[in-house]
């Protein structure tokens, strides 16, 4: 039995059409007793025909209509039923409707060869892609602006009188050929100048003086007078009313020289054509739940191509808060998360490798450590316990924020894998992090009972010492390996690897990822534990990690206090240096921190390796180390293995030391052009101090200005919640910067949705998934939803293999 679900209004006329036919013809001798069967067919096919289908398709039910317009004969009826069934049956083909949906662009009218080229090389290559080719906004050309009240900078739409229409050639053009067409349009309160640099030649011969246009375009001014730069015109006939026409216009992005209303009317032709063929996966509770429109009425709404006309205020359409926005966003948000659901499904039920966790090394870790646990942690360290302990792999997303302990839970978890004379890898993004984490776990490891054996694999270690480390991964000699990216080559064989984690995810590729997941033998998936140093939004959590179980930890170690953040400005130097050697004469350490390891001159930014030469002349008496990326592993490991050990008390680095970097007795950090870093690297180096008995104090320099280096700044000093930093975070930059780049593998290509705008649908979604892929594991019942999954996300989704 199917799953209930909303059928396209295509589908749903075909099955009134040639319902009563198969009925009739399954037995003649019953068409009789179908009541008016000649009218019953010929309604259902003249309200088919109305739809928005290709006009063959229209063709097509206007025969079935013309064939049952009357009352037929018996002999007559027989045939005509026949006729009509054979006539209907190419669409009733598995698959009919996706291909028009899918037919090319160049088969719309007005669309040529090189037009539907140009506008597939903007992704639109489809009927499909039009549909859902958003307005980037709407034109109100109900309320006419006279030309003595236009704006600059503001979009606006009036009537005018041509007063002049000629082509110039500006200075700068001349010698070169190029012309421009320059109209001014008047009112009775003024002129304004609308100009083309293109394009500009059909309209020459219709833009005569005395003409009356309607214009619509932004405002800018030039010189002393306001001008409209390749506006949108239209005449107007001798005594019409500036107002007809389309009250509320969409405006799209079209390609570079594509005229906007050739693209407008392109997308109004798909409307007309294909609308009712889409249809809607939404389940039908939660559609009439929230009073959602139907899928092809919402395509309707939202390219303002409603038949009862723009019934939606515009300025909701604007701000994508109509129901018809919420109905496309739903539907798009719904196929991705149940894709993820299936997923999470698929791989819980692969084989994995089940660990005893009660063994007395295991459930006495916790003890072994030099701290006791916070209470997230112990939450966090409970539910990776239990998904070790069963016989599927575990696939879980551990985030926290700055400091609040993700590496002694993910060590845990190593400890359970040796105990069980399995093996670990942790993967990290950069060798002075892989560095970190093994200075780390092997003070974590001297204290385990029985003892963990750790080791480290990076690219630039010297080849016997590598090929020291794969003969002891190999021969199972190591319990848990930190490297970085080595570990995923060909040569690097495991002896028994049950643990991979993967350390500040985003950074990796999706092969690399799924390379170290393949690194065991008989093709058992390991266990993977994707630890992110930065926290995550709630919404990117469920739209990026939605196949992964999550957990959190909420909770800094006891003590812990804030770190005190300060802004400073140009000029305020002395002050910067009165507290680093306040800092230094009570014992403690100092990071200063440069965006660069060399002058640039386009950013104009210091350079640390200039500036550690300033700082050890005015602070002889301490030592200075210097760490940059271009240093060699060897120098970098000397160098913080220095500061860690206090020789060193004042420490002159890139962000090369914003993650991983534990040196209690550090207390200040410096950040010189603080406006040019992200917030996410700020709120990371400021993490870095305050981590022992002293408090931290957090400096960050500022030397010029942009608004959203003075929303990152503000965000700095208003809070140090790591999850509150990540939302505001989010919405300065937006999830595409926020991740990085879209190459890591994560960010879907979301057409409708925003995950900042539309946080609150991403839940609403995602539950509505999980409810339908336990009603129906495998989609067996939904076919028509797995296609949907399928065509929308099936790509990505093969690609997530691993957190």
């Amino acid at each position: 039995m199917a799953v209930s679900r909303e059928e396209s209004p295509f589908a749903a006329a075909l099955a009134a059409v040639r319902g009563p036919l198969e009925f009739a013809a399954a037995d003649f001798s019953k068409a009789d007793r179908v009541h008016e069967l000649e009218a019953t067919v010929a309604a259902a096919a003249e309200r088919a025909r109305g739809l928005a289908i290709p006009p063959e398709w229209q063709r097509v039910f206007a025969g079935v209509a013309k064939l049952f317009a009357k009352p037929l004969a018996a002999e007559d009826r027989r045939a005509a039923v026949e006729r009509a069934l054979a006539g209907t049956e190419p669409l009733t083909r598995p698959g009919a409707a996706e291909a028009a949906l899918a037919a090319p662009v160049a088969e719309l009218p007005g669309v040529g060869p090189k037009r539907a080229e140009s506008l597939a090389r903007r992704g639109l290559g489809s009927v499909l892609d039009l549909l859902f080719h958003l307005p980037v906004r709407y034109d109100d050309r109900r309320r006419l602006t006279t030309i003595g009240e236009l704006e600059v900078g503001r979009r606006a739409t009036f009537a005018g009188e041509v007063r002049v229409a000629d082509w110039s050639m500006p200075r700068a053009f001349r010698g070169r050929g190029r012309r421009t067409f320059q109209v001014v349009l008047g009112d009775d309160t003024g002129t304004v100048n609308l100009k083309w640099f293109r394009g500009a030649e059909a309209l020459h011969g219709r833009l005569r003086k005395g003409v009356r246009l309607l214009a619509t375009g932004d405002v800018r001014r030039y010189r002393f007078a306001k001008e409209l730069i390749h506006p949108e015109v239209e005449i107007l006939a001798e005594g019409a009313e500036a107002a007809r026409g389309p009250a509320v216009v969409p405006d799209y992005a079209a390609p570079e020289g594509f005229p906007p209303r050739t693209l407008r009317r392109a997308v109004a032709t798909a409307v007309a054509r294909a609308a009712d063929l889409v249809e809607g996966h939404l389940p039908p509770r939660l559609v009439a739940e929230r009073g959602l429109p139907s899928v092809p009425d919402a395509l309707r709404t939202i390219h303002a191509l409603s038949p009862d006309g723009p019934l939606e205020d515009v300025e909701a359409l604007r701000g994508h808060a109509t129901r018809a926005h919420e109905r496309l966003v739903l539907e798009e948000l719904y196929l991705l998360e149940t894709g993820l659901a299936l997923r999470h499904a698929a791989r819980a039920a692969e084989p994995g490798i089940a660990l005893d966790v009660e063994r007395a090394g295991v459930v006495s870790a916790p003890d072994a450590l030099p701290f006791r646990l916070t209470a997230a942690q112990e939450r966090a360290w409970s539910e990776i316990r239990a998904d070790l302990a069963r016989p599927h792999p575990m696939n879980r997303l551990l985030q926290g924020d700055v400091g609040s302990g993700k590496t002694a839970v993910a060590f845990l978890a190593a400890v359970a894998v040796a105990a069980n004379r399995h093996q670990t890898a942790l993967m990290a993004p950069t060798e002075l992090l892989a560095e970190q984490h093994e200075r780390t776990l092997r003070k974590l490891a001297a204290a385990a009972k029985p003892g963990v054996r750790v080791a480290r694999l990076t690219a630039s270690m010297p080849r016997t010492e590598s090929d020291g480390v794969r003969a002891g991964l190999a021969a199972g000699e190591v319990d848990l390996v930190v490297g970085t990216h080595a570990l995923v080559q060909q040569d690097v064989a495991f002896a028994r690897l049950a643990l991979a984690i993967v350390d500040e995810q985003h950074r990796f590729g999706v092969l690399q990822r799924k390379a170290l997941s393949g690194k065991t033998r008989g093709g058992v998936s390991p266990h993977t534990l994707v630890m992110t140093a930065t926290p995550i939004p709630r919404t990117l959590a469920l739209t990026l990690y939605g196949d992964l179980d999550l957990s959190v930890i909420d909770e800094l170690p006891p003590g812990r206090e804030p770190v005190v953040t300060d802004v400073l400005r140009p000029g305020e130097g002395a002050r910067v240096m009165e507290w680093i050697r306040a800092t230094l004469e009570r014992g403690e350490q100092v990071y200063v921190v440069y965006p660069l390891v060399e002058e640039s001159e386009k950013l104009d930014l210091r350079a640390a390796t200039e500036q550690a030469e300033r700082i050890r002349a005015a602070f002889p008496e301490v030592g200075v180390d210097l760490v940059h990326g271009r240093l060699s592993a060897a120098d970098r490991a000397a160098a913080m293995a220095r500061f860690e050990a206090g020789e060193t008390r004042l420490l002159v680095s890139t962000t090369v030391i914003e993650v991983g970097v534990d040196v209690p007795r550090a207390s200040l950090m410096v950040v010189d052009h603080a406006e040019r870093f992200g917030l996410a690297q700020l709120h990371q180096l400021r993490g870095r101090v305050g981590r022992g008995d002293a408090p931290g104090t957090c400096l960050l320099v500022a030397r010029s200005s942009t608004e959203d280096s003075e929303a990152r700044l503000r965000a700095m000093l208003e809070t140090t919640d790591g999850f509150r930093i990540a939302d505001a975070d989010l919405r300065i930059r937006g999830p595409g910067e926020f991740l990085g780049t879209r190459q890591h593998g994560r960010l879907p290509d979301l057409r409708m949705a925003d995950l900042i705008r539309d946080a609150r649908l991403v839940s609403v979604a995602r539950e509505a998934a999980l409810g339908t892929v336990r009603r129906d594991p495998g989609l067996r019942r939904s076919p028509a939803l797995a296609r949907a999954v399928e065509a929308r996300w099936g790509d990505r989704l093969a690609l997530v293999e691993v957190g």
